[in-house]
């Protein structure tokens, strides 16, 4: 729907320097889209099981991801280190989560959860993300968390 969003390049990893300032944008940005939008499926507002569309009341999970990702670009925040990401739930449902690569690590912004959290934080099992050096790239992830767990456990 939205090709200019699927081809972003970049050259290199983008790192943001976490600020105060940055990290004041970040969590309003989160804060703004969690409040004003209303989580509806795909299903309920087009009649089909899928689509991404920017938000207008309501949305489902990327959905939210793709309205805080454009609001964080508008704010100056480069794209390449703004990652839409895939991951299951605790329960085995899919959903949808924006990523930030930072200096202080890679957050996670989640219309679940109104806390930025660091992605090993969350309970989420991470299953592909978008390229850091290519929007229209998808990149697999190797979540080893719950191996490392169980190893450690025995």
């Amino acid at each position: 729907v939205y090709p200019s969003e699927c081809n972003v390049h970049s050259d290199s990893r983008v790192r943001v320097r976490l600020d105060a300032q940055r990290w004041s944008e970040l969590a309003a940005v989160n804060n703004a889209v969690n409040t004003s939008v209303r989580p509806a499926t795909d299903q309920e507002l087009f009649g089909r099981p899928e689509g991404w569309e920017f938000p207008d009341g309501s949305g489902d999970c990327e959905d939210f991801v793709l309205l805080k990702r454009k609001k964080l670009i508008e704010k100056g925040w480069p794209t390449a280190a703004l990652l839409i990401t895939v991951v299951r739930q605790s329960n085995g449902d899919g959903h949808a989560v924006l990523t930030v690569t930072t200096n202080r690590g890679d957050l996670v912004l989640d219309n679940l959860d109104a806390e930025i959290k660091l992605w090993s934080e969350t309970s989420y099992r991470y299953l592909k993300r978008q390229s850091e050096y290519d929007s229209g790239a998808w990149m697999g992830i190797e979540d080893d968390r719950s191996e490392a767990l169980v190893s450690s456990l025995r």
